[in-house]
């Protein structure tokens, strides 16, 4: 006889664990499958750790510009096992928190592979064997995971993926990180403040892809200025070993003129992510998958009656907090009570937690332009920044987009120290559609980092007071 859940979510990330948690707040009876550790590649192996290792990384940066506030730091030297062991236990504690909670809202956590075996049925293999189960409801949150190359392969000893980049037993003299997207912008600037020197290489005319022209522009700027070497219009075309500890990389140019051979002593392979869409058995009940991504409509339905996907497997933007969104949207719609409006995209807000930080959200100057919008942009420089020059950070930039005839915030994007945590500002004023008068009349507080939000509304409208 099958075990009947009324909704089981399949993978235990940021948006399945959510998911699940929320469809038990809502009085629906539901499993969580996780063949893994609890709360995914992001807790596990993601946005957690990086930022544990980050900490160690900013540190060092501290230690080595003490003389700038007057303290004489003697010599310091790293112990990688130690910060590596810091940052594995932050990630097992919080797997640690989530099964709690699971316990706390009666979710039935299921460990396995698995996979559909028809439509509101799920056949999942475990320890002992494989168990059907019957749903209402099916929640797939399965992630993605990093893309590979042709003919290239992670073996985990000289070409890394995310994990050994995260879990190195030594430091890399020479480190050469390939994609200059978030994450290998983030272990670039990771290893060059732990001491690796660092080449960074993109296919793209310029380091982040994507994001907002000027803001990409200053943070390559910056990493450069820090002894990055940055190679932009290359590919990479082969990664051969050289000896036992060491390789030899071979670049090609954008045009396809000449090739240039780096030799290093690691590589990183950072070049996006593809759905864990694989052996689910999506074939079974004709879930369309499309570029390597579950096709979904805003509310994450796919078409297939009683099956649905949240978070990274259901394509773009690849963030925790989006898929932890929509996993309540999703949830909430199955339940038919909460949201009345789907998720926009352009309200999700994008950090990146490099030195310098960069945050952003809605359009970029090039997107609101192509829109045929007018706009009017404001920029305020940290330079003129008190909070900023304090702490020896004036080298950053708030800069802002305003529909030209109404006022809407249409994007903000931000570099400089601590604007991961500056731009939820931006995101609420998104979210509640204030207008550049909104912003205007709104008070912020002295001496802080956030006044330059505010210096930056006044430059939109030729009103700034401090630049």
């Amino acid at each position: 006889m099958k075990t009947r859940y009324d909704l089981m979510v399949v993978g235990g990330g940021p948006g399945g664990y959510v998911a699940a948690i929320r469809a038990s707040q809502l009085g629906f009876r539901t499993a969580l499958v996780e063949r893994e550790a609890l709360g995914g590649v992001c807790l596990n192996w993601g946005c957690i750790p990086t930022k544990a290792l980050l900490r160690g990384a900013e540190i060092a940066h501290t230690l080595r510009t003490a003389g700038d506030f007057g303290f004489t730091v003697g010599p310091s030297s790293l112990d990688l096992e130690v910060l590596v062991g810091h940052s594995r236990s932050v990630a097992m504690g919080l797997s640690k928190g989530i099964a709690q909670l699971l316990r706390k809202h009666s979710v039935t956590h299921i460990k396995g592979h698995a996979r559909l075996e028809g439509k509101c049925s799920l056949s999942v293999e475990g320890e002992e064997g494989a168990q059907t189960y019957q749903a209402k409801h099916i929640v797939l949150a399965t992630g993605a995971r990093p893309r590979q190359l042709p003919g290239i392969v992670v073996d985990g000893e000289l070409i890394w993926g995310a994990r050994e980049a995260m879990t190195p037993t030594r430091l890399p003299q020479r480190l050469l990180v390939i994609g200059a997207g978030a994450i290998g912008v983030e272990f670039a600037s990771l290893y060059a403040d732990l001491g690796s020197e660092v080449t960074l290489v993109e296919m793209a005319g310029g380091i982040l892809p994507g994001a907002d022209d000027e803001i990409a522009t200053r943070a390559q700027a910056a990493l450069s200025e820090r002894g990055i070497r940055i190679l932009t219009r290359h590919s990479l075309v082969q990664l051969a070993p050289r000896g036992q500890d060491a390789l030899t990389a071979t670049l090609a140019s954008a045009e396809g003129s000449n090739t240039l051979e780096v030799e290093t002593d690691r590589a990183i392979l950072a070049v996006g992510v593809t759905g864990n869409v694989e052996d689910l058995g999506l074939e079974t009940v004709g879930a369309e998958v499309s570029r390597g991504f579950l096709v979904t409509d805003d509310w994450g339905y796919t078409g297939v009656v009683g099956l649905y996907a949240i978070g990274d497997v259901a394509g773009p933007p690849w963030l925790a907090h989006k898929a932890s969104h929509q996993a309540v949207q999703c949830v909430e719609r199955i339940a038919g009570v909460g949201h009345r409006q789907a998720l926009q995209m352009s309200r999700v807000p994008t950090c990146i937690y490099s030195r310098p930080q960069i945050a952003s959200v809605g359009l970029t100057e090039a997107q609101a332009r192509a829109d045929g919008r007018p706009i009017r942009v404001g920029r305020a420089p940290l330079q003129a920044n008190g909070k900023a020059l304090a702490m020896g950070e004036g080298k950053g930039l708030v800069k802002t987009l305003f529909d030209e005839a109404t006022g809407e915030l249409l994007g903000a994007h931000l570099i400089g120290p601590e604007v991961t945590e500056l731009v939820q500002g931006f995101t609420v004023a998104r979210q509640l559609e204030a207008t550049e008068n909104d912003l205007l009349d709104t008070v912020f507080p002295h001496p802080t980092l956030s006044e330059s939000m505010h210096e930056s509304v006044l430059d939109a409208l030729n009103r700034a007071i401090h630049h």
